[in-house]
């Protein structure tokens, strides 16, 4: 048989055996050679009926080009990577690894990977320290998760899962020191830039800084005392450039944190004056204050001399009308309620009084007016004791008002006390007017010790005796009536 030899193994569709029909390749359904031969056909060669048999033979069947192409498809079809065959269909290993990588999306590993930075997926818990004792809620995110603002702690609160103690709690609602505080998983935020931290620039001279530094009697890790000079405010305000406010910077001293004022002096009366180096200290006095537990006494040089020795002014004080708020004066009808005690501690005859004063109460110009009032104004308040308040000689023209002790629980146990020095004005006036400074620290009256003496108790078995006999004269006598009837 003439022809060219059949094909080699793996150029049929049956990958390396003959044709299906069992017949050589190139020959025509009835066995005879064909007139044309696939292997003289050319990759560019266009002749339409040359296509169609090599193709597909006279009876239909693939004809052998089209049997090399099919089985060469099906060959790649059959092997992999590198030309090794799967050891599986492909539509049947899908499913399984499908399968096996759905739990993965679930964990929560997959879920934290997606976590934006500073961002945690646990519920936390902060126990309130001694800092943060009796201060809002919102405050105490604003302190240690600044990061949560009020909105989220606000939603929160809403849906119950901001709580403390286990309780639900609302973001104006006061911790204790102690609780625990459960704070729900942080919620992703936009990527921020990271704040650069704000360093405390101290915008005072030398000068100022030794000045304010100075002025400090006590120190301590809650809080500091100074003696306040007088002429110097407190806050600024119009036409008010120096005060101790501007001075803080420079007590900073060991802490980080900027003292805070937690009461006020005139700027004429010098003397102690409380300032809180912590945030924690600072509600403690706020609140000592605010709740009359601290005590302030006062010096005063006084015109003229108070018929009682130990008294109590109380006399309601409102503001002035037509001052613009800066005087006061006594409204019985409208005026807030203030007490003042004073004791007389020395008198220059009928000329002038030394005094010491307790405020009850902490109204503006207090311990002023109520002077000013029962006609013994502060030597040296021109304000409230008009031209009647200054005395002629030596005395200085300064008022005479001083804050000479302060006495005021501590956050940490114990008590601040402490006693400030007169300023030069006001100690060369008592002396220059015979006063013994030596009699001015009068004990309070929780200071006073009760105990009775001997010499008390000589005196109230006196009293008790004289009133047996007392009694029993009484007795005799009705008795002696009784037989005359």
């Amino acid at each position: 048989m003439k022809g060219r030899p059949p094909a080699k193994p793996g150029a049929g569709a049956t990958g390396g055996k003959g044709p299906r029909d069992g017949k050589p390749a190139g020959r025509s359904a009835s066995g005879k050679p064909s007139d044309k031969r696939f292997g003289d056909k050319k990759p560019g060669d266009k002749k339409t009926g040359d296509r169609k048999f090599d193709r597909k033979s006279a009876d239909g069947k693939p004809g052998a080009l089209g049997r090399a192409r099919g089985g060469a498809k099906a060959a790649t079809a059959r092997k992999g990577e590198g030309g090794k065959p799967p050891f599986k269909p492909r539509a049947k290993s899908a499913a399984p690894a499908a399968a096996k990588a759905a739990p993965a999306v679930a964990k929560p590993v997959a879920a934290k990977s997606s976590a934006g930075k500073g961002v945690s997926l646990d519920v936390r818990q902060f126990r309130v320290a001694a800092d943060d004792d009796g201060i809002r809620l919102d405050r105490w995110f604003q302190r240690h998760l600044p990061d949560v603002g009020f909105n989220i702690v606000s939603r929160w609160s809403r849906t119950g899962q901001l709580r403390v103690d286990g309780a639900r709690a609302a973001p104006g609602d006061r911790v204790v020191e102690g609780q625990t505080i459960r704070v729900p998983p942080a919620e992703a935020r936009p990527d921020l830039p990271e704040k650069v931290k704000r360093v405390r620039v101290i915008d005072l001279t030398p000068d100022e800084i030794a000045y304010a530094q100075e002025m400090v009697i006590h120190r301590d890790a809650q809080a500091i005392v100074i003696n306040k000079p007088p002429g110097l405010a407190t806050q600024g305000g119009t036409k008010t450039d120096e005060h101790v406010d501007k001075l803080l910077d420079a007590l900073l001293f060991d802490s980080e944190q900027r003292p805070k004022l937690v009461h006020r002096l005139d700027k004429d009366t010098s003397g102690a004056l409380l300032l809180a180096r912590t945030s924690r200290s600072a509600a403690h006095f706020a609140k000592a204050f605010s709740s009359r537990t601290a005590r302030k006494v006062y010096w005063a040089l006084v015109i003229g001399v108070p018929s009682i020795n130990d008294g109590m002014i109380e006399l309601p004080l409102a503001k002035q009308p037509g001052t613009g708020g800066e005087k006061m004066h006594v409204d019985e009808e409208e005026g807030m309620p203030a007490r003042t005690r004073y004791r007389v501690i020395e008198r220059a005859g009928n000329r002038a009084a030394w005094v010491e004063l307790q405020p009850y109460t902490g109204r503006t110009h207090q311990l002023r007016v109520h002077l000013a009032a029962i006609g013994h104004p502060i030597v040296g308040d021109g304000k409230y004791g008009g031209k009647d308040s200054f005395l002629t000689g030596s005395i200085s023209r300064k008022m005479h008002l001083h804050a000479r002790r302060i006495r005021v629980d501590h956050p940490d146990g114990g008590r601040v006390d402490v006693m400030a020095e007169l300023p030069t004005h006001f100690a060369n006036s008592l002396e220059d007017m015979g006063f013994d400074l030596a009699l001015g620290d009068m004990p309070l009256d929780d200071e006073i010790d009760r105990t009775p003496t001997r010499e008390d108790e000589k005196k109230f078995a006196r009293q008790h005796a004289k009133q047996v006999r007392k009694d029993r004269k009484g007795e005799r006598r009705s008795r002696g009536g009784g037989r005359g009837e």
